[in-house]
């Protein structure tokens, strides 16, 4: 039997440590939970949000007006064994680290340049999490969707799912119309290990690790992510706020005749530029804007200095876009979700 609360305050549940009331709010640790919540929200015609880790989000000062429905639905299915690959399944609500050191300590290879990205595995397909080299779309194999149209659940396959750059359809032309409820991976029995992104293979080197396991791997992954990114238990901060624009390679050597130091990386259709050099360049980089500031380590990420609102963080997020605007002739675009 589920419990719904009123008036449950949404900045407790982000790690921004922003947001407003939910007019409704429910924790669902079952499928026979999320049902009954569905069916509670569709006989009263209310709005529905889903929250995980609440790691990708900046809700509205003024909250949700409607049903917010926290998962924790938690689960790690045993490895599939097939000759040439291992599937893995996990329930949404399980933290996406779980996951990946699950599949470390079974031998199933390929998630290791994704562990300590915050959130949970529900949210991973939504966003096509990446990190160093590698994104979602290179180890997904399916995922179990629940319909909140006909009350069906469904399965998507990789190519089902339109994954993007940061991008999938459950962002785009299915959002707000699924609750994913598994994914499952398709991760290799042999070691492939990408290396040669960022600083893992300096990390590794200064260990004396020329051929690394996938624990050794995982420990380089976790200390270069605790070297430049805040803690969003002890600092408040949503990840990444914006995206690496992409531009094409024409635009990329004129951009480099201007700004020989500017940092890129090559990508599908062009380069992808490193958008916190670009928001550092603009003079952002560890300045309070008020109660938020661009992180001093790594400018991509906006941080709570304490009490921030969303219309500051919105601020200084405009403010920022204008000015790399201005600078560089490049449109940043937000990673994060803002919920009105």
């Amino acid at each position: 039997m589920i419990k719904i609360e009123k008036k449950k305050i949404l900045a407790d549940y982000t790690t921004f440590k922003i947001g407003g009331p939910a007019d409704y709010f429910v924790v669902v640790k079952t499928l026979s939970d999320l049902l009954e919540a569905w069916q509670w929200a569709k006989d009263r015609k209310k709005s529905i949000l889903f929250l995980g880790g609440g790691s990708n989000s900046l809700i509205s000062d003024k909250g949700f007006s409607g049903l917010v429905i926290k998962n924790e639905i938690n689960g790690l299915e045993e490895p599939q064994e097939h000759k040439n690959y291992i599937l893995l399944t996990a329930k949404s609500g399980e933290w996406w680290s779980s996951l990946v050191n699950y599949a470390v300590e079974r031998g199933c290879y390929g998630a290791e340049n994704l562990f300590l990205i915050p959130g949970t595995v529900g949210a991973a397909p939504i966003q096509n999490i990446g990190a160093y080299g590698v994104e979602l779309k290179d180890i997904f194999y399916e995922l179990q969707a629940f319909n909140l149209h006909t009350g069906k659940m469904e399965k998507f396959n990789n190519a089902a799912c339109q994954f993007a750059y940061r991008q999938s359809i459950f962002k785009r032309k299915l959002k707000g119309k699924y609750f994913i409820y598994s994914v499952t991976l398709k991760l290799s029995r042999v070691p492939d290990f990408h290396l040669d992104y960022g600083d893992i293979k300096q990390v590794l080197g200064e260990k004396n690790i020329v051929r690394p396991t996938a624990r050794q791997l995982v420990d380089a992954i976790m200390q270069i992510r605790n070297s430049k990114l805040p803690n969003p238990a002890q600092i408040p901060n949503a990840g990444s706020f914006f995206q690496n624009p992409e531009v094409s390679w024409a635009k990329l050597k004129r951009l480099q005749a201007k700004f020989p130091e500017i940092k890129s990386f090559p990508s599908k259709n062009g380069a992808k530029l490193a958008a916190g050099w670009l928001i550092e360049q603009c003079g952002f980089k560890g300045k309070p804007e008020g109660a938020v500031s661009a992180y001093e380590k790594q400018a991509l990420i906006l941080v709570n200095l304490g009490g921030a609102q969303a219309k500051d963080v919105l601020k200084l997020a405009k403010k920022i876009t204008l000015a790399v605007q201005k600078k560089f002739g490049v449109k940043l675009i937000p990673e994060v979700n803002y919920i009105k």
